[in-house]
């Protein structure tokens, strides 16, 4: 671990102090159990007083000596320091008794140890002001004295799922742009308030139920509320803007992972014992308990799903983002998701990947073409016993479709030839659109494969969506592939703006109307034309994009089929949500629709996605 607050990041130290002056923060306000400027010259300065009532210290940028506590946690890797709280408090439930101290070095202090400490009052924002977050109250610069050791650590506060409200958050200040930083806390109301007013201070979580997997970076997700939009596998469900899932809480832990390797857990998994420690605030997941003691996982034996094998008059179509899968990859990753097409999805007979990458990978040379990364994939799919996979692509101008700079990425069809035929119209290039005409009594391609409206801005540094005809038993079917922009630059949930801003999604939106108005022109030439718009859509099902996508009934969501504990792909900081889909045209009226979880649940992933499958009888 070597980060300030993961073991990814690289520290950037924001003084609110400076925001302030600027007008960008409005939470300075005192409030009762915090100190004015003139009792802190008079009387000595509490860590509660250095919290105060709001998410922004009243003390922030003054110098304030002497404040004591026992400490309760330490940190020797990332950003090294360590917490201390009051044992007596002031009996607000507003004001945390904790607080982090910024060493900048390793701390040569430990828990236990009485001390008091003089410094400088900050506030630090985790990926900097412009990201939205929230910002932890810290002391910086410090001068450490250690009183005595030995001390009994304050007794945690347990977090359970009677102690956080229903309630995620206030809205935000209109005044003061919809922070809601200058709003006193009120902790029985709202669950991000209640978080807040135990920032740094020692909480524990009991046995719980693990709602995100263990991760690269060491951190798995829990919920004190087993019952709050559950799933049958374990899982809590990201239904709504409004659906915020307040018992998620994120864990890692404070001892380094050379001393003691972080527990493996997946989705369902129990976390028996739970966790103790200080409760941080950090870029990655918000409100975070850095684990003293953590307990132990239990396996709960979450398998990987297997779809049904379509019938011989029924048409399988399935969409899987693959993740950059290049010929750099080892062989394990191509023989593995090889061995999910044929295994787990049952070899649909067309297959839309997402995030294959040039011939290269990631080496920035001008190459494009993706012939030896997909000959190397169906050749692993043939070699687990799959069928020969046919495919078909354009290839994109170098680095002009975003993803890893090199990498270019774009979506693919494989598809069976035993069982489908594709109609080839050549002529479809990076920057040349696809069209529609009537051909007899049918809805027909220009180009196949072909771009769709490339030229637009939409499109800009972004996936252009694929689309290509094919035939199955003698009837033709337009499928889309899409991979749109990505959620980055979106905030958090945890931002200090609520509701946060979703910056992203207006890219999307662009998209998803470009892609509606091109299923338009399709239905205007035929309104019987079965077409699939499928691919990492990365929005919800109740999104704008999904709305879009689907204005003037000229598609259908297929995920809302599934019963709404089952519409996941994705698992985010514990949410379980909807990123990747497969909307039909009207014709296609009767189907059956399969999210296939084998990944997004998993500490093991050969993808972070799950793919999606629909089967029909055109």
């Amino acid at each position: 671990m070597t980060s300030r607050s993961l073991p990814r990041t690289t520290a950037v130290a924001t003084l609110l102090t400076t925001a302030l002056a600027a007008g960008l923060l409005t939470g300075t306000a005192s409030a009762a159990g915090s100190a004015s400027a003139d009792d802190a010259a008079a009387a000595p300065v509490r860590i509660h007083d250095i919290q105060g009532s709001t998410r922004v210290s009243p003390l922030a940028g003054k110098q304030v000596a002497d404040v004591e506590g026992i400490i309760t946690g330490v940190r020797t890797y990332g950003s090294k320091g360590f917490w201390f709280q009051d044992p007596k408090g002031d009996g607000n439930a507003a004001t945390s008794e904790g607080v982090f101290v910024f060493t900048s070095s390793n701390p040569t202090v430990a828990v236990g140890d009485a001390v008091k400490v003089s410094g400088t009052v900050t506030e630090y924002v985790p990926g900097g002001l412009n990201s939205g977050n929230q910002s932890l109250t810290q002391l910086s610069k410090p001068t450490v004295t250690v009183l005595s050791s030995g001390n009994a650590v304050p007794a945690p506060v347990l977090i359970t799922s009677r102690t956080v409200p229903s309630r995620y958050t206030p809205d935000g200040d209109p005044a003061a742009g919809g922070s809601i930083n200058g709003l006193t806390l009120n902790p029985r109301r709202y669950a991000l308030d209640y978080y807040e007013s135990l920032e740094g201070q020692n909480v524990r979580v009991g046995t719980s139920r693990v709602v995100g997997a263990t991760d690269a970076h060491a951190e798995l997700w829990v919920t004190v509320k087993p019952q709050e939009n559950d799933n049958r596998r374990g899982g809590t469900v990201y239904g709504s803007y409004a659906a915020q899932n307040t018992g998620r809480i994120q864990i890692q832990q404070l001892a380094p992972l050379a001393q003691q390797p972080f527990p493996k857990a997946n989705v369902g998994d129990v976390l028996s014992g739970g966790a103790t420690g200080p409760l941080d605030f950090n870029q990655y997941g918000g409100y975070t308990l850095t684990a003293q003691s953590l307990g132990k996982v239990v396996d709960r034996g979450l398998q990987r799903e297997k779809t049904r094998k379509q019938g011989k008059g029924e048409l399988a179509v399935a969409t899987y983002n693959v993740e950059n899968l290049d010929p750099t990859d080892p062989q394990e990753k191509f023989d593995a998701l090889a061995k999910a097409v044929v295994e787990n999805l049952a070899s649909p007979d067309i297959v839309a990947l997402e995030e294959i990458q040039d011939d290269n990978g990631a080496k920035n040379d001008g190459t494009v073409s993706s012939a030896a990364t997909v000959k190397k994939f169906t050749d692993a799919i043939v070699a687990a016993g799959g069928p020969a996979y046919s495919w078909t692509s354009v290839d994109p101008e170098n680095n002009k479709d975003g993803g890893e700079p090199g990498g270019n990425i774009r979506q693919v069809f494989l598809y069976n030839p035993a069982r489908v035929s594709f109609t080839h119209r050549p002529g479809g290039d990076a920057t040349t659109a696809t069209g529609v005409v009537r051909s007899g009594r049918d809805a027909a391609l220009t180009l196949s494969p072909g771009r769709i409206d490339p030229a637009n801005a939409a499109w800009t540094d972004s996936r252009k969506p694929l689309a290509a005809e094919f035939r199955f038993r003698g009837e033709p079917v337009i499928v889309i592939a899409n991979h749109f922009g990505s959620k980055g630059g979106d905030e958090a949930l945890t931002s200090h703006h609520q509701p946060p801003v979703r910056s992203s999604e207006v890219r999307r939106l662009q998209q998803a109307q470009t892609v509606n108005t091109f299923v338009k022109g399709v239905l205007k030439a035929d309104r019987r034309a079965n077409v699939l718009v499928l691919g990492d859509i990365n929005d919800f099902e109740f999104s704008a994009t999904t709305k879009a996508l689907t204005d003037g009934g000229a598609l259908r969501a297929a995920v809302k089929s599934l019963p709404r504990s089952e519409r996941y792909s994705y698992v985010f900081q514990g949410n379980t949500q909807v990123l990747d889909q497969i909307l039909t045209s009207p014709a296609i009226d009767d189907f059956a629709y399969d999210s296939v979880h084998i990944n997004a649940e998993f500490a093991d992933q050969n993808s972070d996605h799950d793919p999606q499958v629909l089967r029909f009888r055109p």
